[in-house]
């Protein structure tokens, strides 16, 4: 699987994470189950907003958000992975490639905003509820959304920029099982450093930033939390933030080990790229739904009784 010198690749060949066909067989088996629990979580998750009234607020508002980012990027990856463990050819063509980096990249860059914007809800609603209902209104919610997509195709455009300008003239192996930035710097044929410091500085700015927004917001949360004098509110603040914050732990965890340690391998990092892209889209609603009394309330409704199916949007004042 090797192209000449002179000429651009015009496809990769993907070297997935074993080449040997039990490990394959296995490898099937587990990330085919994680990825159904996956789209049943998240689509179940979207259903039981849409269908609950109880549920239209802010909070879940962007959950939603969350959990259609979720369902996209495990998509966009986890289906054609499937499909290679059971080929002999892992090839994927250099437009297929650069699609599924764009989406990559686009879909990742989103969820870290969102998961700063929820923070963010989760500190007006415990630090100012009095007047959470007149700063978190439908058009802030909506403007909040909007820009969190906005932020992932802007990251994605830049990222996508740096990485597909480079020529690839020699080995077209990916170390890989999809294509992801790093893993395809390593084949430029040309000296990749101004792209590689390009990626690096947009994740500083993708990462660190929303993990210090979300850090001064819990720092506030905790404060104000601590200062309670009902046990019974403290218990119900740290439940309510419990599971957005294990959710934070879980991906930024996960994103900063592949894309701001340069120096882990290409295995540790292979494997870090596993956990994010279909373990955390698997266990988010898991996490939310085994954490929140509203959604398990949402489910034991809609599973003891047929409820109508009601499509629209969710108001509030």
């Amino acid at each position: 699987m090797r192209q000449t010198n002179q000429t651009q690749v015009t496809e990769f060949f993907l070297l997935g994470l074993s080449d040997n066909p039990h490990t394959q067989q296995l490898l099937f088996i587990l990330f085919l189950g994680v990825y159904l629990v996956t789209v049943l979580g998240n689509v179940l998750l979207l259903t039981l907003v849409q269908v609950d009234s109880l549920l239209h607020t802010p909070m879940y508002f962007f959950l939603c958000n969350l959990s259609l980012a979720d369902l996209c990027f495990s998509t966009n990856i986890v289906p054609q992975a499937l499909v290679h463990l059971l080929s002999r050819k892992k090839v994927i063509s250099f437009a297929r490639c650069a699609a599924q980096l764009l989406f990559f990249l686009i879909l990742g860059g989103t969820q870290c905003a969102l998961l700063a914007v929820m923070s963010y809800d989760r500190y007006v609603a415990i630090c100012n509820p009095l007047h959470y209902p007149t700063i978190m209104t439908w058009k802030v919610c909506v403007q909040l959304a909007a820009g969190s997509w906005a932020s992932g195709i802007l990251v994605s455009v830049v990222d996508a920029t740096f990485t597909l300008r480079l020529p690839y003239r020699g080995s077209n192996s990916i170390a890989h099982f999809f294509c992801e930035a790093p893993a395809l710097l390593i084949l430029a044929t040309t000296d990749a450093q101004t792209s590689e410091m390009a990626i690096f500085f947009v994740g500083v700015v993708i990462l660190l930033i929303p993990v210090s927004l979300i850090l001064v917001s819990y720092g506030h949360i905790i404060v104000t939390v601590v200062r309670m004098k009902s046990a019974a509110g403290r218990l119900k603040a740290f439940s309510t933030c419990g599971s957005h914050l294990t959710v934070v732990i879980l991906f930024y965890g996960s994103a900063i080990v592949t894309y701001m340690t340069p120096k882990s391998s290409k295995e540790q990092k292979k494997l870090v790229s596993v956990f994010y892209t279909m373990v955390t889209p698997m266990l988010n609603p898991l996490i939310y739904s085994l954490r929140n009394k509203d959604v398990k309330g949402a489910l034991r409704k809609m599973t003891t009784r047929n409820l109508p199916c009601r499509l629209g949007v969710c108001h509030w004042q």
